[in-house]
Order: structure tokens, then C-alpha cells, then sequence
């Protein structure tokens, strides 16, 4: 299988090794690597003289119009939206603190807005526009490629600033999942086809073959949050992954998972309240744990590259898990409304990183080597 990494133990100490492609060299732990501001003032001489960046270029090139095009093909519809908003879709970590035990919700970027009192944020998912966009009569699937911001520092598989490929439709979970496997699947057989020469620069032969198969059914593994807890466990002895909670499911796990597998994940069910308040509720839980109609898409040998899940559909849970997470109601007002309209119809939707796609695809060490002029938590440059 293709994959940049693998999750090993040493002396006690869980580290993430690199396994190299053609241009990067083994690394034996990519987390003691930081995002420095070296990296940024190197970029542009980078760009002028390596010439992995004319490859990489083209294979953005590609992601773009395979995208575009596998959209089209199933009829969804492109949408012009905004990237400043006051509803976050990801509140828990702003909002919740108080309220919520746990949530993986990262922090948004605020910035003053004109000569108004109150901060405003730039938007982390186009999720909830895509949903506003539903509203309209006979639009039934949309898609957007905008930026989105978080307030994280960058390290090796996050950026403060990305390209995010989202899509939204009048459908189920189900369908749902079966569309994001289908653009994974698009998307590299686009590249494989127009791109050989783009990857040759980075893979060897052998992980270009496997490419060709890399989204069909028997390399890809559907599981539960609760089942990938108990792999985990019975693989470490660890009584933490005991608690089924995701505040101990963080990078190391999610390559574990996919190198005791052999394959890719889709993980579902995750904890109802440790997840954007947006969730629909599964039928099941789990020890009387609530569970949602999620699923996240981690690509073998790496990490989530694809969130996907199912919406509340009506008004009264909706306003609820509103208040679990403590939002202010007159911010998310027109959200909260879209679900009193006589013509709102279920959706569910999914966000896919760009640069962690290509992270992944070219085996490259760090998401700020996808990325040619990446974004983290320094002053930008150039």
C-alpha cells in the first residue's frame, strides 16, 4: 500500500517514521520537525530553482479540473460564497468550553470588520453556505474549492490556511460516503492518466501501479469509532483507548489504524457531542454514549483527508444542540431557520483537504511541501 508513514513504538515513545519517496529521504520522527520561518524565507529561491515544484504544480493543476469535472458528472452545481462569516460550522473549541467535556473543534481566525464592535471570523468550511444553497428550489447538489482558516499552528499534517474541496447534497450518509470514495477515486485515476510523468518524479513504479487501485472496495475498510478503539487496544495493551471518547485519537492512532489494516478506513459513529454540533444522531449509541451519522476518510499510511456527515434535519434538535454548544442563537438565527422552511429537504455533505490528498498521494514528509506557498502560524511569506 501507498502511504508516507508508519506508526511505530520505541523505548516506550510513540513516534511517526516517514518512509521516503524519490526526492525525500527516510525520516525516523517527523513530529520533532517544526513549521520554521526559514522554511518561508527559503520559499520563493524553492520555487525558482527545486524542480519538484513544476511537479507538484501540474498535479494541483490536475486535483482542480478532475474535481471540477467529476462534479459536474454527477450533477452537482458550483457555488460563489463568502469567507467571512459569523457561524462557524467547528464552534465547540470558541464556544463550548464551558459546556462541553471534550470537542476536536479547533479555533477559528477572528478579525476586525470595518468600524463595527464585534470580531468576525474567516470561514473554516463552506459547509453551512453549501446548506443555504440547498434551500433553493430545484438545486439539489452543489460543491465548492475555497480556502479555509484554522487557528493551528501548522505542523506536519496541519495548515493554518488550505484549499478545501466541499460538497453538499439532498442525500444520505450512505450516498454521501459512496460520492467522497467516488472523488478520491476520480481524482487519482484523472492524474494517473495525464499525470504519469508529474508522479514518476516522486514514486517509484510500484506505488504508481498500486494507485490504479487504491479507492476499489477491497482496499478500503468501513468501521466503527468503538471497533477501531478495540483494534487499537488489543494492538497496544493501552487501557486509555478503554474510554470511548476521541480525545485520545489523534495522528499516531489513525496511521496505526491503517497499518494494522492494510488498508484504507472510513471511520463512522464517532461521539455525538466531541464533533461539530451540526451532526445528526445515529439510531445506536454506545453505553448510552450518543452517537452521529459521521464518517471520516483516512487515507492508509496517513490521516483523515475526507469529513463527511449526515445534518440534523429539524428545527427543535437543532436549536438544542445549538445550546449544548452554547453558540449564540442570534449569530447562527438564519442556519437555525433554514430547517422552518416547508421545502427544506435532508443533506449531507463532506469537506476534503487538498494539500492532505497531495500530502498522501506524492508520499511528500511535510503538508507544507504540498503546498507552494504555505500558510501556518508565522507572519506570511512571501
Amino acid at each position: 500500500m501507498l502511504g508516507p508513514y508508519v506508526a511505530k513504538e520505541y523505548a516506550s515513545k510513540r513516534i511517526i517514521e516517514y518512509t521516503g519517496n524519490k526526492v525525500y529521504k527516510t525520516i525516523r520522527n517527523v513530529q520533532t520537525y517544526n513549521f520554521d520561518a526559514v522554511i518561508l524565507e527559503k520559499r520563493l529561491s524553492a520555487l525558482v530553482e527545486k524542480e519538484e515544484f513544476y511537479h507538484l504544480h501540474k498535479i494541483d493543476n490536475a486535483v482542480f479540473f478532475a474535481a471540477i469535472e467529476y462534479f459536474k458528472k454527477i450533477g452537482a452545481e458550483w457555488c460563489n460564497l463568502p469567507l467571512t462569516t459569523l457561524m462557524i460550522s467547528s464552534p465547540g473549541e470558541i464556544y463550548g468550553g464551558q459546556t462541553l467535556e471534550y470537542t476536536t473543534d479547533t479555533l477559528p481566525v477572528e478579525l476586525t470588520w470595518f468600524k463595527n464592535e464585534r470580531s468576525i471570523f474567516l470561514s473554516e468550511s463552506s459547509q453551512f453556505y453549501l446548506e443555504l444553497r440547498l434551500l433553493i428550489d430545484k438545486v439539489d447538489k452543489v460543491f465548492s474549492i475555497y480556502n479555509s482558516f484554522r487557528k493551528e499552528k501548522t505542523d506536519f499534517s496541519h495548515l493554518s490556511e488550505f484549499q478545501h474541496i466541499e460538497f453538499e447534497g439532498h442525500i444520505s450518509l450512505k450516498e454521501n460516503i459512496d460520492i467522497a470514495l467516488g472523488l478520491l477515486r476520480y481524482v487519482t485515476n484523472y492524474i494517473l492518466k495525464n499525470n504519469f510523468e508529474n508522479l514518476l518524479f516522486f514514486l517509484g513504479k510500484k506505488d504508481i501501479d498500486f494507485l490504479s487501485n487504491a479507492f476499489e472496495s477491497n482496499n478500503v475498510q468501513t468501521l466503527s469509532f468503538k471497533e477501531a478503539l478495540e483494534i487499537i487496544y488489543k494492538q497496544t495493551g493501552d487501557s486509555i483507548y478503554q474510554k470511548f471518547t476521541l480525545e485520545h485519537f489523534g495522528a499516531w492512532e489513525e496511521i496505526l489504524l491503517t497499518n494494522i489494516l492494510g488498508k484504507h478506513v472510513i471511520l463512522t459513529e464517532f461521539p455525538l457531542l466531541q464533533i461539530p454540533f451540526y451532526h445528526k444522531q445515529a439510531a445506536k449509541t454506545k453505553n448510552d454514549v450518543a452517537l452521529a451519522e459521521n464518517a471520516d476518510f483516512i487515507l492508509y499510511g496517513y490521516r483523515e483527508v475526507i469529513g463527511a456527515g449526515a445534518r440534523i434535519t429539524d428545527a427543535d434538535s437543532l436549536a438544542q444542540k445549538a445550546k449544548i454548544f452554547n453558540l449564540p442563537l442570534a449569530d447562527y438565527e438564519p442556519y437555525l431557520q433554514t430547517r422552518s422552511f416547508k421545502n427544506y429537504k435532508n443533506t449531507a455533505g463532506f469537506g476534503m483537504g487538498w494539500q492532505r490528498y497531495t500530502h498522501w498521494l506524492l508520499k511528500l514528509p511535510f503538508i507544507w511541501e504540498a503546498s507552494h506557498i504555505p500558510r501556518g502560524h508565522h507572519l506570511p511569506k512571501p
